[in-house]
């Protein structure tokens, strides 16, 4: 009797323990359960990256940033030797000079020419007159005639010189103003605020035209990309809110749904689940708000890994609690 009322109470622990287990099982599978109207798919912070690049070949003379390094729009990153085109800067200058000194000596010519001309006219103005009164020749006519009209003619031609000086002058200047442009661009500057990536040039090496020098990553665009099935992305509308939850972080990061692939795809290796790996998706990329990158700089990193999360339906339900935690002392943006 003892040994059966042992054998039941076994049996009544076992049955105890199988149901708590139980119980622990379905409550742990709800944990990763989303509510009806989100879904989410794995992904990594990336960003726009923006090459700093030499317009023209020449030998780097300095490069001002480091790795890791935050720079600003316009701040200066690296200059490129100029000492060739200040040379050839010099030699078009004096040209431009010798251009126009020669231009002055044409204007001159110009205001001979004139006076020439001008007193051609009054000799030819007055054997006019007197050839009527027979007190000139007919011949001394004609060729006072022929004399005015070559000094017009030379007139014409010292007007042309100074018109081609000007035009070689323009010119000159053009050659001045092209090398001034290749100075200036040997000044390499961030055009937009961002992190310094990769520094892929040192000085005293010789790059070619479009050689890169610096990478650094756009901090104004930053976003993840994720990759959900037809089903989940047709009830997707760009614009439609999200959240970021990175590896090991115990907050979310407010993002909205910027692009959606119009064309489906295979999926990348972050993508870990086989079976999402087998079909097609379509790629969902989630930006997130310019506003919380300022306030938060220094801890933006791309390739960061984690799971974005994407609103579905118009009116869908509230975030779930894991998702509402946002980075300490950070306030809510409008539309989050």
């Amino acid at each position: 009797m003892l040994s059966l009322n042992k054998a039941a109470l076994l049996i009544f622990i076992l049955l105890v323990a199988a149901g708590a287990g139980g119980v622990w099982y379905w409550w742990q599978s709800q944990q990763g359960k989303l509510p009806e109207g989100l879904v989410s798919g794995n992904g990594r912070i990336e960003s726009n990256q923006v090459d700093i690049a030499a317009k023209s070949a020449g030998r780097v003379r300095e490069v001002l940033a480091q790795e890791g390094d935050l720079v600003m729009v316009g701040q200066v990153l690296a200059r490129i030797d100029t000492t060739e085109l200040q040379a050839q800067r010099a030699k078009y200058a004096a040209d431009v000079a010798s251009e126009e000194a020669s231009m002055l000596e044409a204007k001159a010519t110009v205001a001979q020419r004139q006076a020439e001309l001008t007193l051609k006219q009054t000799s030819l103005r007055r054997a006019l007159t007197l050839v009527g009164t027979g007190a000139v020749s007919q011949q001394a006519r004609d060729e006072a005639q022929s004399e005015h009209d070559s000094a017009r003619a030379v007139l014409e031609a010292a007007q042309k010189t100074v018109t081609a000086r000007e035009m070689s002058i323009a010119a000159a200047k053009a050659l001045v103003d092209q090398i001034d442009a290749q100075i200036a661009d040997a000044i390499l500057v961030a055009p937009v605020r961002g992190r310094v990536l990769y520094r892929l040039a040192n000085p005293g090496e010789v790059v070619s035209a479009g050689g890169k020098v610096l990478t650094i990553v756009n901090l104004s665009e930053i976003y993840m990309e994720i990759y959900l099935p037809s089903e989940q992305v047709t009830r997707i509308p760009i614009g439609s809110q999200a959240r970021i939850q990175f590896d090991g972080a115990d907050f979310a990061v407010p993002a909205k749904v910027s692009f959606v692939s119009p064309e489906a795809q295979f999926t990348p290796k972050q993508v870990e689940t086989r079976s999402e790996r087998d079909k097609l998706m379509f790629r969902v990329k989630l930006r997130m708000p310019p506003s919380l990158l300022e306030r938060h700089l220094d801890q933006v990193k791309t390739g960061t890994r984690g799971t974005g999360y994407v609103r579905l339906d118009p009116n869908p339900p509230n975030w779930p609690d894991f998702l509402q935690k946002r980075i300490q002392n950070d306030p809510l943006d409008a539309g989050d």
